[in-house]
């Protein structure tokens, strides 16, 4: 799901890499008939899925004479989670649309390597209930949740003192507060690290994603968020690192490339042989660690506070930094007024302690509907 993101082109990397052991069975993109077309040509699936239906003509129309079936909406991506001969879902879609379809993968039993972490940032305790009654099992896609996983290899949860999450600490870092006003969509969009989608990647400039990150760790692993710890490292070459009770650390590193996570997830912990770049010396000779600047980076500070609330608190939360995202890459607010709308937002929020799934959808479209209207 997502074929056509960051995510998804490189999910196909590895599936090109390993032909003799994996098949691209459905491929899902929002509205990029274009690309979606080039990998249905070249990967040949059973079903491609466009979700904006407006893009179906087109879509059939260029693959008219395949075998491949084309579909159309959003329900169809969710409906299409029941076919028998899916073992694996790929759930690289950005945002709360990955919900409902890993939903129904869920339920339907299908193994997950997630990539989409606004699905346990949004329903984590439903997510995590489903899971318990299901044959599903999860892989981390994200380098940070992907190294906790391998890290945990071999190890009892009651081992466990502390998560350790690294983060690059995005391309202003170094910035004062002052300079952090004046930036740019382009300066929030050139990451020093790593190549993401643009949605991901201003979050990580604001380090949202990081308090994402936070959230999805607290459900992948079962532990409080109070025992989760948030680092600084520019290097991106400690993925993330686990503490134990007995005081040693595991760290896992790697180049920053996310085709080694996807890979491990696809592999289902086995480690797939690959002629990739590997990691040297020179690469890992300076590491260095920072504290986070909840002053500089307030949209972190606010994750924690959402943590804390719990209840559809981190729903909306979501909710209102995609909004307030796509009005900075749509170049209708600045940088800086993402933590201003989404503190609004958050604010506004009518607290529901325990969400059901419709509460979760009616939060969602309560708090994207108030953002959109506060933003004009």
């Amino acid at each position: 799901m997502g074929s056509t993101g960051s995510i998804g082109t490189q999910t196909l990397d590895i599936i090109a890499e390993y032909p003799d052991r994996f098949h691209a069975f459905l491929l899902t993109a929002n509205r990029n008939v274009t690309l979606l077309t080039e990998q249905a040509l070249r990967f040949e699936p059973e079903y491609v899925i466009i979700a904006d239906e407006s893009k179906y003509a087109e879509l059939s129309a260029n693959l008219k004479g395949s075998n491949t079936k084309v579909l159309g909406g959003a329900k169809a991506i969710a409906d299409a989670m029941s076919i028998a001969d899916i073992d694996m879902v790929v759930t690289a879609m950005v945002g709360y649309s990955g919900l409902e379809p890993t939903i129904e993968a869920i339920k339907h039993g299908k193994d997950i390597a997630l990539s989409n972490k606004e699905t346990l940032v949004v329903a984590g305790a439903l997510i995590t209930s489903l899971q318990r009654k299901s044959a599903t099992k999860i892989y981390p896609v994200d380098s940070e949740h992907s190294a906790i996983f391998q890290c945990l290899a071999g190890e009892t949860h009651e081992s466990i003192r502390k998560l350790i999450l690294t983060a690059s600490g995005g391309p202003f870092r170094t910035f004062t507060k002052s300079q952090i006003e004046k930036v740019s969509v382009a300066d929030a969009l050139n990451h020093p690290n790593w190549k993401m989608g643009a949605k991901v990647t201003i979050d990580s400039a604001s380090m949202m994603n990081k308090g994402f990150e936070i959230m999805e760790a607290k459900w992948l692993f079962d532990v409080d968020a109070s025992d989760i710890e948030v680092v600084v490292h520019p290097q991106s070459i400690i993925h993330s690192m686990v503490e134990f009770v007995d005081g040693s650390v595991k760290a896992q590193l790697g180049l920053p490339d996310m085709h080694l996570p996807i890979r491990y997830a696809l592999g289902c912990r086995e480690r797939l042989a690959t002629d990739s770049r590997k990691l040297t010396v020179d690469d890992y000779m300076n590491l260095t660690f920072e504290r986070p600047d909840l002053d500089r980076f307030p949209m972190l500070a606010m994750a924690y506070e959402a943590i804390n609330r719990g209840g559809n608190i981190p729903c909306a939360l979501n909710a209102a930094n995609e909004i307030a995202v796509a009005a900075l890459l749509g170049e209708k607010i600045r940088f800086v007024d993402i933590p201003k709308y989404v503190r609004k937002a958050i604010d506004s929020a009518h607290f529901i302690e325990n969400p059901t799934y419709d509460d979760l959808i009616a939060t969602n479209s309560e708090i994207r509907a108030y953002t959109s209207t506060i933003i004009k």
